[in-house]
């Protein structure tokens, strides 16, 4: 018979891997999440993923607290890393949403912290937080389970992680968040660019004329305006891309 404290222990590894990926994954991992919810949601992903992989856990005594100590601390590392993989995509297009939020001249003006610790720009923090609503609703969040789920085919469990692949991983998701972040903010610095250019042009020929503080209001009202013309679009293919990174893993 298999001793009661075996499968706690393999469960307790586990949870290791899933609250670490929980504690910097997009959305769960959220200030405004009170600390005990997200508490109770690790363990109960943990408990329906342990009689799954409970057969696929080593036969390695953990009673020894240097292997316990390592084997966790090795788990918890892998499980960070996997939520990072996808909180960068986020991170990215909050840092391209601020710089959209500054080329529209709406830079200085913060609002309260809504997806992050720190204050930004309110248009920057309204893109962050549709976009994890829309993560959401298109149930990528339970694609992000899944993939913990087969982390343990490329990653098995109480194993050291290998350093030069993960740093490798976590520079290609950052390398490709931000070329997407880049890509469908694109129009709106190019709109900031051009308008800003014509303004500079303009108040050279007239100098006698205050051009700048004549057109500020007019940039802001342009750039908002295009943004909700465009803000479909923009969801979309940041969407649609985010879950085409996710899906093939």
């Amino acid at each position: 018979m298999t001793p009661p404290e075996i499968p706690l222990i393999g469960g307790f590894v586990i949870f290791c891997r899933v609250g670490g990926c929980l504690m910097t994954a997009p959305g769960f991992s959220n200030d405004r999440i009170p600390v005990r919810s997200r508490l109770y949601l690790a363990l109960g992903v943990s408990v329906a993923m342990t009689p799954a992989l409970i057969e696929s856990l080593p036969k390695t005594d953990l009673t020894l607290p240097s292997l316990m100590i390592a084997g966790l601390l090795s788990e918890t590392i892998i499980g960070v890393a996997l939520g990072l993989l996808s909180r960068f995509y986020l991170l990215a297009l909050e840092t391209l949403a601020t710089s959209v939020a500054m080329s529209f001249g709406l830079g200085n003006i913060f609002g309260g912290a809504i997806a992050e610790t720190e204050a930004a720009p309110p248009l920057a923090s309204f893109i962050v937080t549709a976009a994890i609503t829309l993560l959401f609703v298109t149930d990528l969040h339970l694609e992000l389970i899944r993939g913990l789920s087969l982390s343990y085919d490329s990653a098995p469990a109480l194993a050291a992680p290998d350093a030069a692949a993960l740093l490798e991983e976590l520079t290609h998701a950052l390398t490709q968040s931000h070329l997407l972040a880049l890509r469908i903010c694109s129009p709106f610095l190019l709109f900031a660019l051009i308008v800003n250019l014509a303004v500079g042009f303009l108040s050279r020929l007239t100098p006698q004329a205050q051009v700048y503080f004549l057109s500020g209001p007019l940039t802001i009202f342009l750039g908002l305006y295009a943004f909700f013309a465009l803000s479909p679009d923009f969801f979309t293919a940041f969407i649609s891309h985010f879950s085409d990174q996710v899906l093939r893993g």
